[in-house]
Order: structure tokens, then C-alpha cells, then sequence
């Protein structure tokens, strides 16, 4: 498998929230989302898990507005407040009620130690996709020369760096939101020791 058959489908969302991504993120974390559905697609085909590809690729380009200062509420997770960016981002897009609550929870699911693939397919797949690309969770679960691939055509450009000081701000201001605890519990040396970073 190489990125040209990983190619998310052709539709206004897709393409509209690439552009959304690319105007809020930096560089790394346009990238991030980039290479968050890259790992995310290719995990599931490889393992024949069925996914709404369109779904799965605005989750990934939308999971970590909720860090954007213009999104980054000062009661709710980081995770909640991008579920609520979708889920708007979603009635833009002309899709229903359900497709829009899916977006959102698909993006609060991220976060979780674990998602049932069962239930929540793409959000099973997300939150594998972001464990790799910011913990460095399980590698070997993707091929050596699709990951070399993916971090040529998406290079990392100091995401790490970038990512603890933004989980280091939500655990000051939100200590009991799952990103404090994460910060509470070495999440800063987890990310810093990430094998894709090598």
C-alpha cells in the first residue's frame, strides 16, 4: 500500500476541512492531522475494518481544534470543545443530525484508552492513528516503508515540542480533563521518546 491508495474520497467536506485544518494549525499540526488519517485509513484497510472514509477524514483533520486558541474553551476538554467545532462543521457541510453527532464523538473518542472497533469504527481507528504519530504506540503495527513514506511526505517539523506545550497549558487551566491527567502522568517524556522522531 502507498499514500496514492490512501487518497480520502473527493467531496466538498473533505476538501472543505483541509482547508479549515490549514488555516488554523501551524505547519507540525497540519501535518499531525495529515499523517492522523494516513495511519487511520491504512490501518483499517490493512485489517479489513469498514470505515466511513469521509467521516474518519474530517475527524482527523478537525480532532485537535479544541488547542486552537479560537476553539480552546476554558471550561471543556480539548477533545469536547473539537467535537462541538464538528459537529458545526458538519451542519455547514449539509450533513444530517446523526452524521454530525458522529463527528463529534468519533473526536472526543480519540482520547480514550480504547475505542470498540464495533461500535465506533472510526473512532477505534483515530484514536490508534493518534497514539502512534504522538505517543509512538505500537509502530510495528504499520509497515516500516509506509511509515517511512507517510513522515517523508508529512515530516514531523517539532510537532513534539509543539503538543506538550499545548497539553501542558490545558492541564494548567483544566487539571482533572483527560489531557491534565495525561500531563500528570508523564505524558511529556511519552511523547518525547517517540520512536517516528528517530
Amino acid at each position: 500500500m502507498t499514500l496514492d491508495d490512501l487518497l480520502p474520497p473527493d467531496s466538498t467536506a473533505v476538501r472543505t476541512a483541509a482547508e479549515v485544518a490549514g488555516h488554523f494549525h501551524s505547519p507540525a499540526m497540519l501535518n499531525h492531522c495529515r499523517r492522523s488519517w494516513l495511519w487511520a485509513a491504512s490501518y483499517g484497510r490493512d485489517r479489513g475494518i469498514a470505515f466511513d472514509a469521509e467521516l474518519l477524514f474530517v475527524s482527523a483533520m478537525l480532532h485537535d481544534l479544541g488547542l486552537v486558541p479560537a476553539f480552546d474553551s476554558t471550561t471543556l476538554p480539548f477533545e469536547e470543545a473539537g467535537g462541538a467545532v464538528a459537529w458545526v462543521f458538519g451542519a455547514g457541510a449539509g450533513w444530517d443530525a446523526d452524521r454530525r453527532r458522529r463527528a463529534g464523538e468519533v473526536i472526543v473518542a480519540h482520547m480514550a484508552d480504547e475505542v470498540d472497533v464495533a461500535a465506533d469504527p472510526e473512532g477505534h481507528l483515530l484514536e490508534l492513528a493518534t497514539g502512534l504519530d504522538i505517543s509512538g504506540r505500537n509502530p510495528g503495527d504499520w509497515p516500516a516503508e509506509l511509515r517511512a513514506e507517510v513522515l517523508a511526505r508529512y515530516p514531523r517539523l517539532g510537532l513534539i515540542e509543539e503538543f506538550v506545550g499545548c497539553f501542558e497549558g490545558q492541564a494548567r487551566r483544566k487539571p482533572s480533563s483527560l489531557a491534565g491527567r495525561f500531563v500528570a502522568t508523564g505524558f511529556a517524556a511519552r511523547a518525547r521518546a517517540n520512536p517516528l522522531d528517530r
